[in-house]
């Protein structure tokens, strides 16, 4: 069976697409100026309420390692970081640093594209019919970045109640196989048998297990771009109806691919990201974490995700802390 024959798959096309993008628009309901979008579900008291479903101090990182060995191969520019040594041991070895007065030490840097590994995707990294959210435009997106909506407007706002839902395991299968499409009805189920609800302004993480079929078979493959478990058209539904603040997968891309609709490329960014406002992660690891929900059944917890405040930008690397 390939991709576009499995049966988790729903026919859509460009006016499907279009008619969820209205039915879920939120353009103008924080203010013509807004430029966070469905972060503003996530108020300071779900912060509070959230910060209590700390019990156990456990902490887990959801990023994947940023260097020269990750999933990226090139597309849309995006190559995996690059870390070089400005000074380091052999430099001290060699004398270099002789002149200095007691101290000896060590310096580094990174060239990376801010999309290239675990990543938010910004309001103003996707446009449709011209615009993006909140209803501006690409002349908005300069040589000196992004005017509006940068990624920087949720330096201090994507922090609250996560949740995970876990469909690989809820499936009873290691991982879910590329074209898989998560529908509303499948996050429906999954959250009833973890005994958890989704509810405004949560951050909802979703497991396909992708990132452990590539660690089994002991390389990325085509990961980065390639077919894809992820979530389906229809999974707007089930998340814009319970108004969360953002969605994450542990996949490339967050969609199925290949894309319901032949015909439209990113369908789901462009009902989330462009029209309900609902930020994007992508590529968050969460074996560990997934691992540790199985074993004490608890699927709620509190997470921190701020991104890197680079001014303008339209994406940004993360280190996700999940904490129970």
């Amino acid at each position: 069976m390939t991709p576009d024959q499995h049966p988790s798959r729903r026919a859509h096309d460009i006016a499907s697409v279009r008619a969820l993008a209205e039915r879920y628009r939120t353009w103008g309901n924080w203010g013509p100026d807004d430029e966070l979008g469905a972060m503003n579900y996530l108020t300071p008291d779900k912060v509070v309420k959230a910060a209590s479903l700390i019990r156990r101090g456990a902490v887990f990182s959801l990023a994947l390692p940023m260097d020269h060995e990750g999933p990226q191969k090139g597309a849309f520019g995006r190559v995996n970081p690059q870390h070089i040594m400005l000074l380091s041991g052999a430099d001290i070895m060699a004398g270099i640093q002789d002149h200095l007065p007691e101290t000896r030490v060590t310096d580094d840097a990174v060239y990376m594209p801010l999309q290239s590994s675990t990543q938010w995707d910004a309001l103003c990294h996707v446009f449709h019919d011209g615009y993006f959210y909140n209803g501006r435009g690409p002349e908005t997106v300069t040589s000196l970045g992004a005017q509006f909506n940068s990624i920087t407007k949720v330096k201090d706002r994507a922090v609250g109640r996560g949740v995970l839902l876990d469909l690989a395991r809820h499936l009873g299968r290691d991982w879910l196989e590329p074209g898989h499409a998560i529908q509303d009805d499948d996050l429906v189920e999954c959250a009833v048998r973890q005994g958890v609800e989704v509810g405004e302004g949560d951050i909802v993480l979703v497991r396909t297990g992708q990132i452990r079929q590539c660690r089994s078979q002991g390389s990325w493959g085509d990961y980065a771009g390639g077919p894809a478990p992820g979530l389906g058209l229809d999974a707007a539904h089930f998340l814009c109806e319970r108004r969360v603040a953002a969605v994450a997968t542990d996949t490339w891309g967050m969609e199925a691919k290949p894309y319901e609709t032949p015909d439209v490329l990113g369908p789901l960014h462009i009902v989330l990201l462009v029209n309900a406002g609902v930020l994007i992660g992508e590529m968050w690891d969460m074996e560990q974490l997934a691992d540790d929900c199985a074993d004490d059944g608890t699927y709620e917890f509190f997470v921190t995700a701020p991104p890197l405040t680079i001014t303008g930008s339209v994406g940004s690397p993360l280190n996700p802390q999940v904490i129970k």
